[in-house]
């Protein structure tokens, strides 16, 4: 009996010190199951999955600062090394003032045909209106131009009528009377004066069908008489049949005498046919630019009181 509770006596106090060691370990883990989570900087251990957050919205950026007007606008695509947008939404006013285009499925013949007419003027009309401003005094070449230009009144006439233009019918009628009667023929232009101030009206059959609505359609280049369009080629057919120089008999009178009439006109612009040339890039596009431009242009002051 002594044995055996000396023995249990042995136990009992060789239990007590881990009976005490395993209360406070559960103390210990008792007070760490109470405390607070972890800081987020706290790298968890590579075993847990890592919770990512998902990154902060990035600050939109500010506008950039661009110029008031029509041109500020969105970068779009690009068309021929423009921005769409700067090419196309640039405002009324500037579209107006772009040139205006034509079809020209006839360029290889009409390029042809440019050449014919470069090589025309400068070997032939250029060397023979020179030599004629020389010989022939300015205002004998003025009374000359005056002639001719009073000698196309029906063309000019007839063409305000068919555009209801009948003030301007009667100021051309007015012109060529007055003119034709105390201008020597029409050598002179008293119509002109400032106190009568009877400007002329510039009408041709072109115009006249251009104010109706027809287009000009495309380009064409033809040898010796030089840009037209299928209207304006009609429009010019249509006023040869107004024209006193068209009866002269034999033909060649009438082609002597226009013939005639060019180096007169020609002889006051030599050198702006030169200018344009040295100027373009591409002196045949230019020169269908010019024209097409030239005949909108005319087209636009038809009618009534333009």
């Amino acid at each position: 009996m002594t044995d055996h509770r000396v023995k249990t006596g042995r136990k009992t106090r060789l239990a007590g010190p881990w009976l005490v060691l395993v209360l406070l370990c559960s103390l210990l883990a008792g007070g760490c199951a109470h405390q607070p989570p972890a800081s987020p900087r706290a790298v968890p251990p590579e075993s847990a999955p890592v919770a990512v957050p998902p990154p902060p919205a990035a600050a939109a950026p500010a506008p950039e600062q661009s110029s008031p007007g029509p041109s500020a606008l969105p970068a779009g695509p690009e068309k021929d090394g423009i921005e769409a947008d700067a090419y196309i939404d640039t405002g009324e006013e500037e579209v107006k003032q772009r040139p205006p285009t034509i079809a020209d499925p006839l360029e290889p013949f009409n390029r042809a045909m440019y050449h014919f007419n470069d090589k025309l003027y400068f070997w032939l009309l250029k060397p023979v209106a020179q030599g004629y401003e020389k010989v022939v005094p300015e205002v004998a070449r003025i009374g000359v131009k005056n002639f001719f230009t009073n000698l196309a009144f029906p063309i000019r006439f007839v063409n305000a009528l068919l555009q209801a233009d009948f003030g301007g019918a009667t100021t051309e009628l007015g012109r060529f009377l007055l003119n034709t009667a105390c201008g020597a023929g029409g050598l002179f232009d008293p119509a002109s004066h400032e106190e009568i101030n009877l400007v002329r009206r510039d009408r041709d059959l072109g115009q006249t069908l251009g104010d109706y609505g027809i287009g000009q359609g495309f380009f064409i280049n033809w040898p010796v008489l030089g840009p037209s369009s299928p209207r304006d080629t009609v429009g010019t057919v249509g006023d040869l049949f107004l024209h006193p120089l068209t009866y002269l008999d034999p033909w060649y009178a009438t082609a002597a005498v226009r013939g005639y009439e060019k180096v007169n006109e020609t002889s006051f612009r030599i050198g702006d046919y030169e200018s344009l040339k040295e100027a373009a890039i591409d002196p045949y596009v230019a020169i269908r630019d010019a024209y097409v431009q030239y005949r909108m242009n005319l087209v636009e002051k038809a009618g009534p009181g333009k």
